[in-house]
């Protein structure tokens, strides 16, 4: 089978199920795992180059749409008679694990699905076996944008995150999935933890400057305690299995005596 995917989170899920083989052609910010980084790259997933797409003859497009625009892609698809399917775009970590099912059934690799979903599912449980021995969990801020700030209020997967590694979003109360908010806001709240996963911006590109620049900083538990932390985005802000790394990696800074370290460039769920 000839698949293309036109954003990162199906590409991961394809890979996980072993397509990544089968894969010829990606979006320009899909960058996992290594070996699609050779792929012909088309476009910005907001911006699709339908003219490559269509000239590569897939049979199958895995298309999405998780941020508003993407729609765009799926007219054209539409218009141009190329096979696709919309790959639903989950909220919680239980739909995440329903998306590997679904991308199973349509590539024919359902018996490799049901296996990564049976596992997936273990390791959700293995940690929700060692949050309950938490009995103070550490409140965290999660930052997903500077400029406007936007974190993640109770509908969404970080919240669930932060639970399951012993913590809570100090964001938790707005029931929205993205909360648009201001420092003043953060400031009140004040957690012990600050995690920053920008969008779409590499680890090394993040300075923690524009954070201690913000007035009042100083005054955050967080940052008196030397407790901000600039993380891998990919790990924590896409609806594909590798969020999977995420919680195991910041399990361990929150609790690294009550769970297992994070080892860098290990997978988790291949893994496990």
């Amino acid at each position: 089978m000839r698949l293309i995917s036109i954003c990162p989170s199906n590409t991961e899920l394809a890979a996980y199920l072993g397509l990544a083989p089968s894969l010829i052609g990606v979006d320009d910010f899909s960058d996992w795992p290594a070996e699609i980084n050779g792929l012909p790259r088309l476009g910005p997933d907001l911006n699709i180059d339908m003219d490559k797409v269509e000239a590569l003859q897939p049979d199958l497009v895995l298309a999405s749409l998780s941020v508003p625009g993407m729609e765009r892609n799926i007219e054209e698809l539409e218009k141009r008679y190329i096979p696709y399917v919309i790959v639903p775009n989950p909220k919680t970590l239980k739909e995440v694990g329903d998306c590997i099912l679904f991308v199973g059934k349509v590539t024919n690799t359902s018996e490799k699905a049901e296996q990564l979903f049976e596992k997936f599912n273990r390791i959700l449980s293995f940690y929700e076996s060692l949050s309950r021995k938490i009995d103070a969990p550490k409140s965290l801020y999660w930052e997903w944008w500077a400029k406007p700030i936007f974190t993640p209020g109770a509908a969404n997967w970080l919240t669930e995150i932060s639970k399951l590694a012993g913590g809570r979003n100090v964001f938790e109360d707005r029931p929205e999935a993205s909360v648009q908010t201001d420092w003043d806001d953060v400031k009140e709240r004040n957690p012990d933890t600050i995690c920053v996963v920008w969008v779409g911006v590499h680890k090394k590109k993040v300075n923690p400057k524009v954070i201690l620049k913000r007035p009042g900083w100083e005054e955050i538990e967080a940052i008196r305690n030397d407790q901000l932390y600039i993380l891998d985005e990919p790990l924590y802000c896409r609806p594909s299995p590798l969020l999977l790394n995420g919680l195991a990696q910041i399990a361990h800074i929150l609790h690294p005596d009550i769970y297992p370290p994070y080892v860098e460039g290990k997978d988790l769920l291949m893994d496990f």
